[in-house]
C-alpha cells in the first residue's frame, strides 16, 4: 500500500454503515488465503451493487473495475452530465474521492483514467478558424481549448511547440475560448484575436501586452464556447485527442508525446 499516495479533492472519505445489508465478506486482505490470490477470487463488485451503495451521490454508475491500489474498486460515475472516478474499498463501507498518484513514478493513477474515460466525437469541432501550431496537414491533429488570459494555458503554449519540434506529424488547431467569470476581459481579447487571426497577439496576451479592441465582428467565439458547454468542456486548457479522449490541464511536452502515442499522461512534476 506505501506504493501509492492519495492526494483528496473534494469529499475525502464517506462511511457508510452497511452492516447487515451486505452478503459479501467484509475483510479487504484477510482470511481464507484472500491475500495469497487474485483479489478477483473472492472479492466482486457490480455495478448494480455499487449503484446501491452510492445512492443518492451520483446521478448513474457506468462501470466497476478493480483499482491499481490493492483493496479498492475503481467505479466510473456520471452526475449532471460529468464523468467522474471514485473508489470504493472491498469492505464496501467507504467511499475515496481524489487522486492516486504512484509514489514509484509520480504517476496519477487517477487522471490516466479520466483521460481514457472522457471522450468527444473531434469530426464534429470545426478547426477551419482555430489559430495554427505546426504543419496543418500533419495526420496527427490535437485540438487545444484556451484562455487567452489563462495561467495553465500560457504554460502549455510553449510545450506544444515542443511537441511539434518533437514530432512533426504532429499539429495543434486552437480555438478560443474565454472563461469570463474567472477572466474578465479574456472575450474580448479572444474576439480581437479572431479578428487578426493571429497567434503572435495569443503570445502577446500571455505575456501580459495590452492588446487592441477587436476590429470586425465574429461569432467564433460565441459559437466555440456554446460548443465546448455541449461537449462539457469547462476548463482551460482541454486538449482533444485525435481518438475524442479529452485531456484537461497543464502537462509537459514528453507527457504530451506519450499520451498521443497512447501511454499514459499521468505524471505530475
Amino acid at each position: 500500500m506505501r506504493e501509492y499516495l492519495f492526494v483528496f479533492m473534494s469529499a475525502i472519505i464517506a462511511l457508510f454503515t452497511l452492516a447487515g445489508s451486505n452478503p459479501r465478506p467484509a475483510s479487504a486482505f484477510g482470511g481464507g488465503g484472500c491475500g495469497e490470490g487474485a483479489c478477483s477470487s473472492c472479492h466482486e463488485l457490480k455495478v448494480e451493487d455499487a449503484s446501491k451503495i452510492l445512492g443518492g451521490l451520483v446521478g448513474k454508475v457506468d462501470r466497476v473495475d478493480f483499482s491499481k491500489v490493492p483493496g479498492l474498486y475503481s467505479v466510473e460515475v456520471e452526475s449532471k452530465g460529468k464523468k467522474y472516478l471514485v473508489y470504493v474499498d472491498f469492505s464496501e463501507k467507504f467511499i475515496i474521492s481524489g487522486n492516486v498518484i504512484r509514489i514509484a513514478d509520480r504517476t496519477n493513477i487517477t487522471r490516466e483514467k479520466l483521460i481514457n474515460m472522457r471522450r468527444v466525437d473531434p469530426a464534429i469541432i470545426p478547426i477551419g478558424d482555430a489559430l495554427v501550431i505546426g504543419n496543418p496537414k500533419a495526420p496527427k491533429k490535437i485540438i487545444v481549448f484556451t484562455d487567452p488570459q489563462c495561467p495553465y494555458c500560457k504554460e502549455l503554449h510553449p510545450e506544444l511547440k515542443k511537441v511539434v519540434k518533437a514530432d512533426p506529424d504532429i499539429v495543434f488547431f486552437i480555438k478560443l475560448y474565454p472563461l469570463r467569470k474567472i477572466h474578465p476581459d479574456s472575450y474580448r481579447i479572444a474576439q480581437a484575436i479572431v479578428c487578426e487571426d493571429s497567434i503572435d497577439l495569443l503570445e502577446a496576451s500571455f505575456a501580459g501586452k495590452k492588446i487592441p479592441d477587436p476590429e470586425c465582428e465574429s461569432s467564433v467565439v460565441d459559437n466555440t464556447i456554446a460548443l465546448a458547454r455541449k461537449l462539457g468542456i469547462s476548463s482551460t486548457p482541454t486538449m482533444v485527442l485525435p481518438d475524442g479522449r479529452l485531456a484537461p490541464g497543464f502537462m509537459p511536452a514528453k507527457d504530451i508525446l506519450r499520451l498521443i502515442d497512447g501511454g499514459d499522461a499521468g505524471k505530475n512534476q
